[in-house]
This record gives structure tokens, sequence and C-alpha cells, in this order.
């Protein structure tokens, strides 16, 4: 057995203690590094706190194994459900934790909205989770600063994503940074036993058959059974859609300014109140389910169901307005910068000098993506039905097969460049054919058999061409 791993045992007393096994010595400690090792060091520290299993054995190990002379709770608002932070409060009074509260709803509810200007998908499914972490960051950060803490503490796993986005932004500070569930190895089991023996507020860590993060984009959800990729999830699992099924179709309509939603219907609403708006009303049509096999940062793959309708809409909506707007050629240039704004948005990198320069295109293209686009929300579905603005790269009577010309450009001028069209490729057929024919493949090959059954004069240059060249 690893000696970080639990036994089987219900008595904590019988664990192989990650604690004792993870106890740094003169030997272990590193030279070259300024960071202190756990014995080294003191002050306040700053832990963001859920409330959950992992964050609340955090504080008792900061203060007894990390030497803290004092541990802070900060929640952060980005849209979780209001029991969440019941949870919190309660968990943070039962513990007498110092505990606040940071309402971030419009800060990331900003962010969400740019991830939109940048139709920003990773894998298949909208960010959400990858989106909040550096917000939760940031307004972690800043009261950390605010309360005098020498250290930010998280108790996110060593495997997953999460230690890496608060990091990136934790450890551009002057601050310590720590990660207990880490640096310990914790297992859930360990946690759970350690939770029982100390007494702590969580009942045993039984938080439920699954692990769900919510924000006011996403509704993430993974864990046991759920980790098996030939699993079939209940309908259990969600909450914000309903099973897609015979409800009635519905348009909406999305208005938008520079990129920006900011209209449902021709009613102007605020960032949250409209992607807050718009998961209770896509969520009753079944839209915005994802079912995904994911490639993490650290290259473990796993299982994740997603629920995001809001998300859904405004993403679909978003690329159907600039397909209407945007040159073929920016559209596709699009592309690629979009997919590597949503690869430094999954790493939790948006602050990147790469990302700025992305979204230094993205704004100029968006000063055209201005108008009103209907989608219909059925069966799960959210599909654009219409699309209109100032902007549209389009002409009705020119593409239309009902009239006969495109401007002063005739019909019967599409002849030359259809002859042109495929030119290159029929050259190179023709020399693979007569190469693969003739007795000399390289002598055949010269001209690709283009001058067969030609005049025998057909070679010979006028004087007047031979000038000309």
């Amino acid at each position: 057995m690893d000696a970080n791993d639990p036994t089987d045992s219900t008595d904590p007393t019988a664990l192989d203690d990650p604690l004792d096994s993870a106890q740094p010595t003169d030997s272990t400690r590193s030279t070259d590094t300024d960071e202190p090792t756990r014995a080294d060091r003191s002050g306040r520290v700053a832990l963001a706190f859920s409330g959950g299993l992992d964050t609340t054995v955090c504080v008792p190990l900061l203060e007894t194994e990390y030497g803290y002379d004092e541990v802070i709770g900060v929640t952060v608002d980005v849209g979780q459900p209001p029991e969440e932070f019941e949870e919190a409060h309660e968990t943070a009074a039962a513990l007498d934790l110092e505990h606040y509260v940071v309402d971030a709803t419009d800060a990331f509810a900003e962010t969400c909205l740019d991830a939109v200007r940048a139709n920003a998908t990773y894998q298949g499914y909208p960010l959400g989770t990858a989106l909040a972490r550096p917000v939760i960051a940031e307004a972690i950060l800043e009261i950390a600063a605010e309360h005098g803490c020498t250290a930010l503490a998280h108790g996110c796993t060593g495997k997953g994503n999460d230690q890496l986005r608060f990091e990136t932004v934790w450890r551009g500070s002057d601050l310590e940074v720590c990660a207990p569930v880490r640096e310990l190895g914790l297992t859930r089991k360990f946690e759970q036993e350690y939770a029982a023996e100390r007494d702590l507020p969580v009942e045993g860590g039984n938080e439920g058959d699954w692990s769900i993060d919510t924000n006011l984009w996403s509704r993430a959800v993974e864990g046991n059974e759920l980790e098996e990729p030939s699993y079939v999830p209940p309908e259990g699992i969600y909450e914000w859609t309903t099973a897609p099924g015979d409800t009635e179709s519905e348009l909406v309509e999305i208005g938008f300014e520079d990129g920006f939603p900011v209209a449902i219907d021709g009613e102007a609403m605020a960032p949250v109140a409209l992607i807050s708006h718009l998961n209770e009303r896509a969520g009753a049509h079944g839209v915005g389910r994802t079912d995904v096999m994911e490639d993490r940062m650290l290259g473990l793959k796993v299982r994740e169901n997603y629920e995001h309708p809001a998300a859904t809409v405004l993403l679909s909506a978003h690329g159907a307005l600039e397909d209407l707007v945007l040159t073929g050629e920016e559209r596709s240039f699009k592309k690629s910068v979009d997919q590597r704004w949503a690869e430094k948005a999954y790493e939790g990198l948006v602050s990147a000098p790469l990302v700025s320069a992305l979204e230094g295109f993205i704004a100029e293209t968006q000063t055209r993506v201005t108008g009103t686009v209907t989608m219909r929300l059925a069966g799960g579905q959210a599909r654009p039905v219409g699309r209109e603005s100032s902007y549209g790269v389009y002409s009705a009577s020119a593409s239309s097969f009902n009239t006969e010309t495109v401007g002063d450009i005739t019909q019967g001028d599409a002849t030359g460049v259809a002859k042109y069209h495929g030119f290159q490729e029929r050259l190179a057929n023709a020399v693979i054919g007569s190469a693969s024919e003739a007795d000399d493949p390289l002598e055949a090959a010269t001209d690709g058999g283009l001058t067969a059954g030609a005049d025998e004069d057909a070679g010979e240059e006028s004087p007047e061409a031979s000038e000309e060249r």
C-alpha cells in the first residue's frame, strides 16, 4: 500500500498517516529555493473556503501542520446557489473561523461575455469553471492583502486543473502559497477519517453522490460512477436542464452590441440578469447538456458532465451574427484566434500577454458584431433561425437566383474562373497518370502530358510573343 493512502479500517488511529510521512526533515528540505518549509511558516493565511470536506480539513492542518498563527476563510460569490453560502457560513462558525464572503458575480459575468466574443469552448463545451477560478483567486488575494496575510491556501488536489488556475494568480504576489491536500498527499478517505476523529463540522465528508461545481455560467458534475466512461448518468445529476422532450418550441431574440449580448427580446439587461434569465429559459427546453471525456492540463483524461443553457444559446447566437457580418477571411482567421484564447482561458491564463494580443484582434472584429439573432429553443437544442445587422456582408439581390447579374458582373464572367478552377489539380493528376504509363517517368513528367495530341507546330513561338517575353 502507498504510504500516503489510508487503510480500509474505520479507526482513524489505524491509518498510514500522510501527515507523518510528509513531515519535513533536514535531509528533505530544499536548499535552492526561498520558499519556506511547513515548519518555517507563520502569520495569517487566507484560505479559499467552501465549507466542504477539503477546505474544512485544511483549517486545522494549516495551524497544526504548517504552523500558521491564524486562518481566515474567504468564499467568493460567482453565482453559486444560496445553500452553498449557508454551508460555508455555518461551517466557519462551527470552526470559529474568521470568514469573509466576496461578491464577484459582476466581474465573473463580464469574463463570461468576453468568452462569448471569443466563441470560447474547450473540447466541445463552453468554458465555465476555468473562467471562474482566476476571478476567485484575484478576490482572495485582495482580501489577503487587506487583512495582512502572509500566505494563501487552497484545498485542491495534485491531479486537477484548479491548483494551477489559482496559483498562476497567487504566485504573482509576494505571499506564500500552500496546498495542504496536494502537499500532504491526502485522499478523500483519509480526510473523512481525519474529520471524524477531530469532530470537524462535516458529515463524515459525505457531500452527496457527485462532486459538483456551480457558478453563474455552468454547472459541472463528476465523481463516483460518473468516472466510468460506460456509465449512463441518471436524470438526477441535472438541475438546470429538464430532459429534452415534447415541450413546445420557443423563439428568443438576442441583441448584441460590439459582440456583447445586451438584450433579450428587445429588453436591455445587465450581464448577470441576462445570463440568469437565459439559464432558466433555455434550461426548460433541455438546452445545454454536455457529457465529455476531457483532457486535463496534467495529461489525465477525465469524464465530465456539464450544464450550460445560457452559454449554449449565447455562443450559438454570437457565432451566427459573426457569420453574417464578418468576411470569409476574418471568419477563418478568427477561428484560430478563438481557439488559442479558449486554450489559455482553460489554463487560467487570461491575463497572459498572448491573450491581450488575441483580444486586440477580437475587439477589432467585434466593432461590427452588432445586431439581433433569433434562436429557436426546442428538444435540447438552440438553433439560430434568423439574424439581422446593418453591418451584414450580404446582398440578397446579388446572391438570388432570380437576378441575372451581380452589379456590373454578368454570369458569363464566371466562365474564365471556372476554367482556371482546379487547373493545378488536373495538372497534377495528368503528371501522375503519364508517369505511371511511360517507360521513362522522368521524361513523361516534364510537361504533364498536356502537349499530347497538340498540333506539330504548337510549340513554335511567334516572334511577337518572343519579343513580349
